[in-house]
């Protein structure tokens, strides 16, 4: 049986690193030192209170467009301003009522939905 969730995983490509940390630390995710046997693989690892992300270096890269991860997020509004100001474009989404909730894509095209908690 599933006890809970250890982390996900997104995927970037090659080099992409360096663009990619900025955008999760802006997210709130501090970095983790990744295990010295899966360094040479490239990627890093961040986590959160409560959630660890793994980004791994994929040679294909295709940004995932649809499937996603839903963060929930303290403050969606100050984020939401903090995320304009550094050149991310959001979506608001009012499709479900009961759910404050935007959509963005961090530095390599992946789908990222913060919702309001």
């Amino acid at each position: 049986m599933i006890k809970r969730l250890d982390h996900i995983q997104l995927a970037l490509p090659h080099g992409a690193e360096d663009s990619m940390r900025p955008f999760y630390l802006l997210l709130g995710f501090q970095e983790i030192e990744k295990p010295v046997e899966l360094q040479k693989r490239g990627g890093f690892w961040m986590t959160s209170q409560t959630l660890d992300v793994h980004f791994g270096v994929d040679p294909n890269f295709t940004p995932a467009t649809k499937a996603h991860p839903a963060f929930v997020v303290d403050d969606l509004d100050g984020l939401a301003i903090r995320l304009s100001a550094a050149g991310h474009q959001l979506k608001w989404d009012k499709t479900l009522p009961a759910v404050r909730r935007l959509f963005t894509h961090d530095p390599v095209g992946n789908r990222i939905e913060l919702i309001a908690g």
